[in-house]
């Protein structure tokens, strides 16, 4: 069952590597971190090429479109011809915020410094 016919979203998204488990592809779309052409996916809901698949992996949004169905796992080269990844580049570490850091071992923050660290997260 290669090419046109319509598979289930958690099948394809396990075929083409985007998850190492079916049962984790099954699990994020109840989560909801699966939508397919803009609404949320169940794990049964059908893909055919043309598709817009997005994907929330580790926080980031990943934008696939469906080029070809696969039900079973196949070689990473053939999964990549059948997906293509329209997600945009991830933004220059330049503009990405700076999270406040302590030094090991320094303790627990006085008060005053724990107002410092809130003012900078902008809490």
């Amino acid at each position: 069952m290669n090419g046109e016919s319509p598979v289930r979203v958690d099948a394809w998204l396990w075929a083409v590597r985007q998850f190492k488990t079916r049962s984790a592809a099954t699990t994020a779309c109840r989560a909801g971190h699966i939508r397919v052409n803009g609404e949320r996916a169940k794990a049964a809901q059908a893909v055919r090429p043309g598709d817009e698949v997005r994907v929330r992996i580790d926080g980031f949004d990943r934008t696939l479109i469906v080029r070809q169905t696969l039900v079973k796992r196949v070689s990473a080269t053939l999964a990549a011809a059948a997906v293509e990844d329209r997600t945009p580049p991830p933004p220059p570490r330049e503009t990405v915020a700076t999270v406040a850091s302590r030094d090991r071992g320094a303790g627990r923050p006085t008060k005053r410094e724990r107002r410092d660290l809130e003012r900078l997260r902008g809490r």
